[in-house]
């Protein structure tokens, strides 16, 4: 295989050249390849979707995160529903005042092919104490469980799949379900220039649910087509209008490693182009 070609969408695509197939299987789940790039190093796909690479995963983890959690200012209780690779967890637990975070995954060979292949991704997060890892369909959790977190970030891959369930309004309900009040959602929510529907089905979902509904986005280089959205819903709306002298103070009292997250790329990243706000109605 000299190219690998995503099959994302139907009338676009993107190929990434493969210096050397690394891992491949087929899961219970899903197809699962690890292939390596000159540029974007080791790369993960699934099901003929790229779900992360070594070069640019902290663009999107990074802001997955540490918004959320620094918006909240007292997180101490996190769930990750999915995030198999690690990489979400490990920029979590950057955070030393979150005491514990549970991640569900559906499919374990991710987390294990990735402890394997990918390990400069999560890093030494798998190993850390606060962490709990739960090999489970996460809509089944959110639905039977009797923990309540302050925040809940939604690692999925695209609505279609095994992912299909985590964007749907039972789903969203039941995540409120079992946050702590002032809890916080954030969720993967594709690249709205080319999945503009799912921006706008997500947001009809969310907004009867929660006090405060919106988006937010990021530059992530390998989902291509400009802005990712991601999906914001909180049980209090002062979450999202915290000043930015508090992000400012909380983020260097947090003293956070990062490489693309900072106090002002927080404030930065509510504001939305028109095409996006078009579709939030």
């Amino acid at each position: 295989m000299d190219w690998y070609r995503e099959t994302l969408y139907t009338e676009v695509s993107q190929s990434f050249k493969v210096e050397r197939i690394v891992h491949r299987e087929k899961t219970d789940l899903q197809d699962l390849v690890i292939f390596e790039n000159k540029i974007m190093g080791r790369i993960l796909a699934l099901d003929g979707v790229i779900q992360t690479t070594e070069g640019d995963e902290f663009f999107y983890h990074e802001m997955m995160g540490h918004v959320p959690v620094m918006a909240h200012g007292t997180a101490r209780r996190v769930l990750i529903v999915g995030g198999g690779d690690g990489g979400l967890l490990e920029e979590v637990l950057k955070h030393k005042t979150v005491e514990r975070v549970v991640m569900v995954e559906i499919d374990r060979y991710v987390i294990e092919l990735s402890k394997k292949y990918l390990p400069s991704i999560a890093k030494q997060a798998f190993d850390d104490k606060r962490a709990e890892i739960a090999i489970a369909d996460g809509a089944k959790y959110v639905a039977e469980t009797a923990e309540r977190f302050d925040v809940i970030m939604v690692d999925s891959t695209d609505p279609h799949g095994p992912g299909e369930v985590l964007f749907t309004a039972e789903f969203y309900g039941n995540c409120k379900r079992c946050m702590n009040p002032g809890g916080i959602m954030v969720t993967q929510n594709g690249v709205p220039f080319f999945q503009p529907d799912e921006l706008s089905t997500t947001y009809k979902r969310l907004r009867p649910i929660y006090a405060d509904v919106g988006f937010y986005v990021v530059p992530v280089p390998t989902y291509y087509g400009g802005f990712m959205a991601l999906s914001w819903a909180s049980l209090d709306a002062k979450h999202r209008q915290t000043p930015p002298a508090e992000i400012e103070r909380r983020f260097k009292a947090a003293a956070l490693d990062t490489k693309y997250y900072n106090s002002a790329i927080h404030q930065a990243c509510f504001a939305l182009p028109n095409y996006m706000l078009g579709r939030m109605t």
